[in-house]
């Protein structure tokens, strides 16, 4: 496995790939037109063993000024550079601009080989030394290593390796989802389909299942290699090449990326942080701009989002708006280019990969939550869920150091259930006063509103919760706030110990449903709720009746016998009409069982009735 993946950089014809040679025997220059042009056209990949027993991946990129985009690719998977300058022809136009993009992708590490040392004087190599010193200042390595070496008389190899053994290792996360982005694919007779590319992030093992992003295409891993060497797993900052299954040649390429199942979004709207080069014109969300990521290019409009354009060297928080998904997460690097004229116009850091689009009313907003992203807190992301909510998997793929509320199998921020809360407490408020004599509310009738949001599983999970604080009370199907009670005012009891005298009067006979009223079927569910009366059959009975009724019955069903419909007519004076209604509310109760024409003992339990 790689310890550290070391690229170059610099001018054409600066003597890059002669250096990578001198270094480890291996010739990257590989293509006829490489050899017949002499300039590296390609990304070169050559593994390089330092004196301390690690070994650098090297990346040895292309230095022509039309070939930035295939640097760029090479360069975001860097930990460290060693940028290249020609003691003959010192810093060049592409000298710069590669440090420009070293900056943005932000490479930590550099260090300078000033090449072919061998065709100038000392006096005309200081100079070059010197001038390199100059450029550094202004970067962010003003105390990089510069070494004057030479390919040819191997003048300065050793000291150059030296500096480079160094260098730090790779602290690549390999606590998150496997990320590599695809520089090459083909099929290896034998084996099927083969992509290559530098592990960003995550380890993966052999077996392992991947998905192709964009697109979400699924493959499994039959065989990794690292630098040549068949491995079990592959981590984060290693030359990786997997054999894949279930996928075809044409399903993969540059610019794809392999990653673990469902951790990146393929999004096409992106918040980030982005600085716009000195060099760069004002750029006033025109199209034309393309977006380089990993090995992948999309064109984009970037929005500033406040203000209307982007001066030089400027920095500011932007959207980009993307022609096609761009897999990426928060914490990559991009560079933005210019097609015509090409030049490299800035670059910066993801920040939001699921940004919403931004509304010029939220501008202040949104610039505070970007801002608090840039510190760390990532409880921006459950915010800016609202109410859909984070699931665990998403969460452990946002936040950092936990926040919000666990509702059901989904996370919501503290605002948002707030919200619900707020929202749930005001509708049973309302509903107790449009209905006082309601001893409570239906708990489903109460998903509205806000509350509409919340998925069944997720609302029920809610009123749980909400229950436990004391918040609410739930009863049975029913849901209402603590100390509400139906009070019945002096009219409405009267007419309730009316009706209870009536139907205790009227014994196994029960009575007719009272008078119309405006509140009569209410006042008539209260006392059904309340255990006070049942209505049979139409017709009200006393419950004290009924608690008589299932003790005689069940008085009767342990002599033995059956009860069958005369035995129940003279336990209860009942005719055969007005005794069926009977018989079947003791069967729906469970104090009779129906077998033919008889009944038999239930399966409830008779409170009060003889054993």
């Amino acid at each position: 496995m790689s310890d550290l993946v070391l690229g170059t950089a610099g001018h054409v014809d600066h003597g890059k790939t002669s250096l990578v040679k001198a270094l480890t025997g291996v010739d990257l220059d590989r293509l006829p037109e490489e050899k017949a042009r002499g300039i590296t056209i390609t990304l070169g990949f050559v593994p390089l063993r330092l004196p301390g027993g690690r070994t650098a991946g090297l990346v040895d990129v292309p230095g022509h000024e039309k070939l930035v985009r295939t640097m760029v690719s090479g360069a975001s998977g860097m930990d460290a550079v060693m940028l290249c300058v020609s003691a003959v022809e010192g810093v060049m136009p592409q000298t710069r601009e590669h440090l420009d993009v070293l900056r943005l992708l932000g490479v930590s590490h550099l260090v300078v080989a000033v090449t072919m040392a061998d065709q100038v004087d000392d006096e005309l190599l200081e100079l070059a030394v010197e001038e390199v010193r100059e450029v550094l200042a202004a970067t962010p390595w003003p105390g990089a290593s510069i070494v004057p070496t030479s390919a040819v008389t191997r003048r300065g190899l050793d000291e150059l390796v030296v500096e480079l053994d160094r260098l730090p290792s790779s602290h690549r996360p390999v606590n998150r989802p496997f990320r590599l982005p695809v520089d090459r694919a083909f099929v290896r007779r034998g084996f099927g389909t083969v992509v290559t590319g530098t592990a960003w992030e995550g380890a993966l093992v052999d077996g392992g299942e991947v998905e192709l992003m964009p697109g979400g295409v699924r493959a499994r891993v039959r065989g990794i290699q690292v630098h040549g060497e068949s491995v079990g797993e592959a981590h984060a900052g290693s030359r990786t090449a997997l054999n894949l299954t279930g996928v075809e040649i044409d399903d993969v390429g540059r610019g794809l990326w392999v990653v673990a199942p469902g951790a990146v979004p393929d999004t096409r709207v992106v918040d980030a942080r982005y600085t716009h080069l000195d060099t760069a014109p004002l750029l006033v969300g025109e199209p034309g701009v393309v977006v380089l990521h990993g090995t992948r290019e999309v064109a984009a409009r970037i929005l500033p989002i406040a203000g209307e354009g982007l001066e030089p060297g400027e920095t500011s928080f932007v959207q980009l708006h993307l022609a096609e998904p761009l897999p990426c997460l928060p914490g990559d690097r991009f560079v933005a280019r210019r097609s015509s004229p090409s030049m490299t116009l800035g670059g910066g850091l993801v920040l939001d990969p699921w940004a919403p689009l931004v509304r010029k009313k939220r501008h202040a907003e949104t610039e505070t939550e970007l801002d608090r992203l840039m510190a760390g807190d990532t409880v921006v992301f459950l915010e800016r869920a609202g109410l859909s909510g984070l699931s665990e998997p998403e969460c452990r793929g946002r936040l950092t150091g936990g926040g919000g509320v666990r509702i059901g199998d989904r996370r919501y921020a503290d605002a948002v259930v707030a919200e619900l809360r707020a929202a749930l407490i005001e509708g049973l408020a309302e509903r107790h006063a449009v209905e006082p004599l309601a001893p409570g509310v239906n708990r489903k009738s109460m998903q509205v509103g806000v509350l509409k949001a919340l998925e069944e599983r997720a609302f029920l999970a809610f009123l749980d919760g909400e229950a436990a604080a004391g918040r609410i009370v739930l009863e049975g199907g029913r849901v209402r706030l603590p100390g509400w009670s139906v009070t019945l005012n002096a009219e409405q009891e009267a007419w309730r110990v009316r009706v209870l005298d009536v139907a205790a009067q009227a014994g196994f006979d029960g009575a007719d449903l009272p008078a119309e009223r405006p509140d009569r079927d209410a006042l008539v569910f209260l006392l059904r709720d309340r255990g006070e009366i049942e209505i049979i059959a139409g017709r009200v009975f006393s419950a004290t009746v009924l608690s008589r009724l299932q003790e005689e019955v069940s008085a009767f069903l342990n002599g033995g016998a059956p009860l069958d419909p005369a035995a129940f007519k003279e336990l209860t004076g009942q005719s055969r009409r007005t005794a069926i209604p009977l018989l079947e509310w003791l069967d729906a109760r469970g104090i009779t069982k129906r077998v033919g024409d008889v009944r038999v003992r239930g399966e409830a339990k008779i409170v009060g009735a003889m054993p």
